[in-house]
C-alpha cells in the first residue's frame, strides 16, 4: 500500500495493513482453487482420442504456455453428461464434450448456461458386433443386449436412433432390445465375458473391442453422415465465463487450433504422443495397432460440423431425451473468437 503524500499513517492502520499483507502472502488465499476467476481455467476432457488435442496439449505443457499465467486446473471424465453437470455446477468453466450432452446443458439452462466455441473431431464412433452373436444384420436385433458409454451420451443416442431407424424398442419402452449404459472398460470386460452382444463407442474402445473382444465393425458412424462428417466431439465453455474472459478463452483456442494443425500434420508422432499422455492419465498404454485403426475412422478438427449437431439433437427429441418441445438451438454456438483465430492463421472461417 502507498502512503499518502505527507501523512502520517496511524498505527491501526499500519497494523490492519501489516495483517492484511501477511494473510495474503501466508498462502490462505486459496479461493480461486475451486471457484472460476481471471487467473484459474477449469478444462474438463475425456481420455479418449476424440479429445486428442486436449490429451496430448494439456499433458505436454502446450496449453499451459499459450495460457501464460492463467492457471489451468484439469478434470478428466467418462462421459458427456458428467462433464456438462459439472460445468453447469461451476466446478469447470470449459469442457471438450460430445453434442448431445452439450444440447442437454444448453437446454436445462434455458439456453443460458453455455456456449460451443469449437470442434473437436469428427467422426470416430462405430456400432461393433461380436462375432459369436449370432447378428449377421440388422433384422437380427430382437432378444440382443447392446451397451454405450451413458445414457443420453452422444453414442448412446446414435444406437437408440439406429435402432429405432430398424424398427426396434428398446427394453423400457416395451420392446425387445436391451441398451446397457457402462463405463468403457466396463463395456470392453462385458464384451469379453459375453454379457452383451454389441456396443456403440467411440475410439479407441471401437477399435478395442475388435482386436481384445472378438468383435467386428457393424457400422461405422460415417456412412450415416452427409459426406462422412459428423461432429463426436467440441468444446464447450460457460457462458459468463466466456463474456467475462474472452482473452483466456481465446487464448485457449489458440492453443486448440494449433494443436490440430499439428496433429493432422504429424500423425504417427501424435499418436505415439497421445499414448504417452493417456498412460499418465489412465495407467495403461494402448496397443499401436489399435490406435493407428482408430484415427483412421475419424478427423481431428476444429469445425464443429454445425448441421450434424441439429441433426442429433432431433434424434435425441425423437427418443424423448429433450422434453415435449422440440429444442431451439438458435444461440448454441459462438464461433466468434474461432474465426478470429483463424483469420489471424489465414485458415478458412467457420460459416
Amino acid at each position: 500500500m502507498t502512503p499518502r503524500s505527507k501523512f502520517v499513517i496511524t498505527g491501526v492502520i499500519v497494523s490492519i495493513v501489516i495483517a492484511l499483507s501477511l494473510t495474503q502472502n501466508s498462502g490462505l488465499q486459496t479461493s480461486h482453487q475451486v471457484e472460476s476467476s481471471f487467473d484459474t481455467l477449469r478444462i474438463g476432457y475425456f481420455p479418449n482420442i476424440n479429445h486428442a488435442q486436449a490429451v496430448i496439449g494439456l499433458g505436454n505443457g502446450d496449453f499451459q504456455r499459450s495460457l501464460g499465467k492463467v492457471k489451468i486446473e484439469t478434470q478428466v471424465f467418462n462421459a458427456g453428461p458428467s462433464a456438462i453437470e459439472a460445468l453447469i455446477a461451476d466446478r469447470i468453466d470449459v469442457t471438450y464434450v460430445g453434442p448431445n450432452p452439450a444440447i442437454n446443458g444448453y437446454l436445462k439452462s434455458d439456453g443460458q448456461g453455455l456456449r460451443i466455441i469449437a470442434g473437436a473431431t469428427s467422426g470416430g464412433a462405430v456400432f461393433v458386433i461380436r462375432n459369436n452373436s449370432g447378428i449377421e444384420t440388422a433384422k437380427d436385433f430382437a432378444g440382443k443386449k447392446f451397451a454405450s458409454p451413458q445414457l443420453g451420451n452422444t453414442q448412446d443416442v446414435a444406437l437408440r436412433a439406429y435402432l429405432l431407424t430398424n424398427g426396434y424398442k428398446t427394453s423400457e419402452n416395451g420392446g425387445n432390445v436391451q441398451v446397457i449404459p457402462a463405463q468403457n472398460p466396463d463395456i470392453l470386460t462385458m464384451m469379453v465375458k459375453k454379457n452383451i452382444d454389441g456396443a456403440w463407442v467411440p475410439e479407441p474402445w471401437g477399435a478395442k473391442l475388435v482386436n481384445e473382444a472378438n468383435g467386428r465393425i457393424f457400422l461405422d458412424e460415417r456412412v450415416l453422415w452427409p459426406g462422412g462428417k459428423f461432429v463426436t466431439a467440441l468444446i464447450v465453455v460457460k457462458t459468463d465465463y466466456l463474456e467475462n474472459h474472452p482473452d483466456v478463452i481465446k487464448k485457449l483456442l489458440g492453443a486448440h487450433v494449433d494443436e490440430t494443425i499439428w496433429i493432422n500434420n504429424n500423425k504417427e508422432e501424435a499418436i505415439k504422443t497421445f499414448n504417452e499422455q493417456n498412460e499418465k492419465l489412465t495407467g495403461k498404454t494402448i496397443p499401436g495397432k489399435e490406435l493407428e485403426e482408430a484415427f483412421s475412422r475419424m478427423e481431428i478438427t476444429y469445425d464443429p460440423v454445425k448441421n450434424s449437431l441439429y441433426k442429433s439433437a432431433d434424434d435425441a427429441y425423437n427418443l424423448g431425451f429433450l422434453g415435449d418441445k422440440k429444442p431451439d438451438l438458435n444461440n448454441i454456438f459462438d464461433l466468434k473468437l474461432l474465426n478470429e483465430i483463424l483469420k489471424e492463421k489465414n485458415l478458412p472461417k467457420i460459416p
